[in-house]
C-alpha cells in the first residue's frame, strides 16, 4: 500500500481554504453593517437637507456712523432650519442677535431677506422668518425619547461650506449648558457629530431624520465634545417667541451669589438645603423693594420650594409668576423670616 505523503505547506493550504468561507462570510456581513449605517445616514441627509439654510448676518458697528456706508458692518454667519412651510426658521440667538440684516440661502441657490421673529438669549434660540415659495419644513422629533449611544447626524455650514453632513452617536443625556446671559440650559443633547464654526443652529437628527437638536456649541480644546439644545425646550421657546416675540420669564430684581450655610444654621431652623442665594445688590423700585429684601439676606425658599441656588431660583421664576403673591424665605442674620413678593415680567432690552 502507497503511503500519502502530507507536508507542512500542504496543511497550510487546507487550513486556509478550511477558514476562507468564514473569512468571507465575515467580510459580508461587515459591508452588510456599513451598508445599513450608510443608507441610515444617507436617508437622513436627504430627508433634512432641503430644510437647511445657510444665515448670513451683518452687524453694524457702535461707531458706523462716523465710516463710509457698509465699511462699519461686521459680516457673520451660521446655520438655521425650516420648520413650517410659511417659511419660519430655527437657529440659535447667537447667531442673529443684534443684526441690522439677516439674508438666507437654501440648498436649491436661492437667496432672501429674513427678518427676526423673536429672540430668547436665555436658551440661545431664536425664529426668522423668510417669504418665499415652495419651501421644505424639517420634521421636529422627540428628545426625550432618544438613547445614549442612538445615531445621530447634524447638517449645517460650517465655515460656508454649505449642506456639510456629520455623524455620530449621542454621548449624553441631561446635561446643562450656561447660555451667554449666565441663565442655565437644560436637557442638553450631547453628541460626538462633528461640529465647527457654522454649524451653530443647524439640526441634529435622528437617522430616520426627525430634528431633536438644535446644535449649539462645542468645547474648543476638546475633539468631539459637542452640544445640542434639546428640541423638546426648542417647541417650548418657538411657541413664545411666535407669539410674543420673546419668552416671558418673571424676575424679582436681586442680584446674588451662591453661598453655603453653616451647619448650625441648617440644624437650627431646620433647612433641606445647606446653600443659599445671598442678596449681592438690589434694583430700585423693583419688586425685592417692594417685598424689604435688604442687601446681605440669603434666600433659602421661594413659592414653597427650597433655594440651593440661583440657578434654582431662576427656574422658579417663569411666566407664571408674574404679578401673583409668592413666599420667600431669607435667612437675615440668625433669624428666618417670611416675607411676600410679587415678581414683576422681565422686560425685553432695547
Amino acid at each position: 500500500m502507497k503511503a500519502t505523503v502530507r507536508t507542512l505547506a500542504d496543511d497550510s493550504v487546507l487550513k486556509g481554504e478550511a477558514s476562507a468561507k468564514p473569512f468571507s462570510a465575515l467580510e459580508r456581513s461587515g459591508e452588510a453593517l456599513l451598508d445599513a449605517y450608510s443608507r441610515a445616514v444617507v436617508g437622513a441627509a436627504d430627508k433634512v437637507s432641503p430644510s437647511v439654510v445657510n444665515i448670513e448676518v451683518w452687524h453694524q458697528a457702535r461707531n458706523a456712523s462716523r465710516l463710509p456706508i457698509g465699511a462699519g458692518d461686521a459680516q457673520s454667519s451660521g446655520s438655521g432650519f425650516i420648520f413650517t412651510p410659511d417659511g419660519f426658521i430655527l437657529t440659535n440667538s447667537h447667531v442673529v442677535q443684534g443684526a441690522g440684516k439677516i439674508e438666507v440661502s437654501l440648498l436649491d441657490g436661492r437667496r432672501f431677506r429674513a427678518q427676526t421673529v423673536g429672540d430668547d438669549p436665555g436658551t440661545d434660540l431664536a425664529v426668522i422668518r423668510i417669504d418665499a415659495p415652495n419651501l421644505s419644513a424639517a420634521p421636529l422629533g422627540n428628545s426625550q425619547s432618544i438613547r445614549v449611544g442612538q445615531l445621530v447626524v447634524a447638517i449645517g455650514n460650517p465655515y460656508g461650506f454649505q449642506c456639510t453632513v456629520t455623524a455620530g452617536v449621542v454621548s449624553a443625556l441631561g446635561r446643562s449648558l450656561r447660555s451667554q446671559n449666565g441663565r442655565l440650559i437644560d436637557s442638553v443633547i450631547q453628541t460626538d457629530a462633528a461640529l465647527n464654526p457654522g454649524n451653530s443652529g443647524g439640526p441634529l437628527v435622528t437617522s430616520r431624520g426627525d430634528v431633536i437638536g438644535v446644535n449649539t456649541a462645542v468645547i474648543t480644546p476638546a475633539q468631539g465634545i459637542c452640544f445640542a439644545i434639546g428640541i423638546n425646550t426648542a417647541k417650548f421657546v418657538v411657541a413664545s417667541l411666535m407669539k410674543y416675540g420673546r419668552v416671558r420669564r418673571s424676575y424679582i430684581g436681586v442680584a446674588g451669589l451662591n453661598v453655603p450655610l453653616l451647619r448650625r444654621v441648617v440644624r437650627f431652623h431646620g433647612l433641606s438645603i445647606e446653600s443659599g442665594v445671598m442678596v449681592d445688590s438690589i434694583e430700585a423700585d423693583s419688586p425685592a423693594v417692594r417685598a424689604g429684601l435688604r442687601k446681605g439676606d440669603i434666600i433659602v425658599g421661594f413659592g414653597g420650594a427650597s433655594i440651593p441656588g440661583i440657578d434654582e431660583l431662576h427656574k422658579m421664576l417663569t411666566e407664571e409668576k408674574v404679578g401673583l403673591t409668592h413666599p420667600i424665605a431669607i435667612l437675615r442674620g440668625a433669624e428666618k423670616l417670611h416675607l411676600n413678593i410679587v415678581p414683576d415680567e422681565v422686560q425685553p432690552r432695547l
